[in-house]
């Protein structure tokens, strides 16, 4: 038991002493980007480290004369491995900020090594509404489930849809997404007479699709993680759902921007609620898509993209207005209250809640050019994560 506890009190030393202050002539300011970039959710790796990349190239990497040097791990989604990946790159390389959390286990996982070590850990993917809350250190620059849901369940009441079955996968975001969802829609006066969780790790849809079907109701709502909106719309079109009257809703993840044009005519006027679409037609951000789909054989950026690129200048901003120190707290402070123009559009790091204030968009499925894009017809302005407003 005594050696257990002097190798605890050991860990909990060393994560305290790589404090993410640098010593004074070590001037390499050391980001630890821990994402999945191979297993179910690599497309998530592959656009935020793409992004990353894509920001050091337009801002260069130096900032207030500290080299910044990106350190790419790939966690494959299993929150084990992210806990001992973060562990390595705080205690052995010394990073000032960790990074990336491609899904919410990861950024749980992740959450005491940012508190015991005071290293911000800034969250560009994961989406549950309670990450911010694990850990004082942990900033959010994507969103949060239940922020898009709502727009959702405003939104299709109005527009005749009465009963909805909600189709999500089985973990944090799936969960809110349904919670905030029904409520709001049963609010509304809507009907949910199913709620069906799908298995995160090989999920199959096809049972699922084939209960909504038979229980036949105006829409199903969606929520799958990055990379999984394409099976679940081959499968709503292989069993003719749209056919038989079914209207397929849901949050952005259903129509990702980089698989859409790949899942076809079956997505064409599907209606989701999300806080960013390639198709947003910002000059900013007519400029972010040229330049990552030109520095990435065409790829198109996604939601994902935009955290990850957005999670860099909440970094380089913080970094150059701690005037380079780099202590972790220092940074922490500098990263709160941050307010910018982003290519989703304006955002807000709210100083109290460390989340991510920013505009939800309604958008409809359209053919522009012979490609299919999420085309934007309403939007929320200055939407807070309603898991935090109550």
């Amino acid at each position: 038991m005594h050696k257990r506890t002097l190798l605890q009190a050991a860990a909990a030393a060393a994560l305290l002493g790589a404090s993410g202050l640098a010593p004074a002539q070590d001037n390499v300011f050391k980001i630890g980007l821990i994402l999945p970039m191979t297993g179910q959710q690599a497309t998530t790796g592959r656009q935020i480290e793409a992004a990353a990349r894509l920001w050091m190239a337009q801002n260069g990497d130096t900032v207030a004369g500290r080299k910044i040097q990106l350190i790419v791990r790939d966690d494959t989604s299993l929150p084990d491995q992210t806990r001992r990946l973060a562990q390595e790159l705080v205690v052995n390389e010394k990073v000032n900020v960790l990074a990336g959390m491609g899904i919410t286990p990861s950024a749980l996982a992740v959450a005491p090594i940012a508190t015991q070590s005071k290293t911000p850990l800034v969250v560009m993917a994961a989406a549950t509404s309670s990450i911010t809350e694990a850990s004082p250190y942990i900033v959010r620059s994507s969103f949060t489930l239940p922020q898009v849901s709502v727009a959702m369940a405003d939104w299709a009441p109005k527009n005749g849809i009465k009963t909805v079955v909600t189709l999500v996968s089985d973990y944090g975001p799936g969960l809110d997404a349904e919670k905030y969802f029904s409520e709001r829609f049963a609010f509304n006066g809507g009907k949910v007479p199913e709620k069906l969780r799908v298995p995160l790790r090989n999920p199959d849809f096809a049972p699922f699709l084939q209960k909504v079907r038979d229980l036949k109701p105006d829409a199903l709502f969606v929520f799958v993680p990055s990379g999984a909106g394409a099976a679940v719309m081959k499968q709503f079109g292989e069993r003719g759902m749209d056919k038989a009257g079914i209207r397929l809703i849901g949050t952005g993840d259903v129509t990702d921007d980089d698989q859409l044009n790949d899942m076809g005519d079956v997505a064409l006027g599907v209606v989701t609620s999300h806080h960013y679409s390639a198709f947003h037609p910002s000059p900013a951000n007519k400029k972010f898509v040229a330049e990552f789909m030109k520095a990435n054989k065409n790829l198109r950026p996604n939601f994902m993209a935009v955290g990850g690129y957005d999670g860099m200048r909440v970094i380089y901003e913080a970094l150059k207005k701690s005037g380079g120190k780099g202590g972790g707290d220092a940074l922490l402070a500098a990263m709160k209250g941050q307010i910018f123009e982003s290519p989703r559009g304006p955002v807000f790091i709210d100083a109290q809640t460390r989340d991510i204030v920013q505009n939800v968009y309604l958008r409809k499925v359209e053919k522009k050019d012979g490609q299919l894009w999420n085309v934007e017809f309403d939007v929320i302005k200055d939407v807070k994560d309603p898991g935090k407003s109550k």
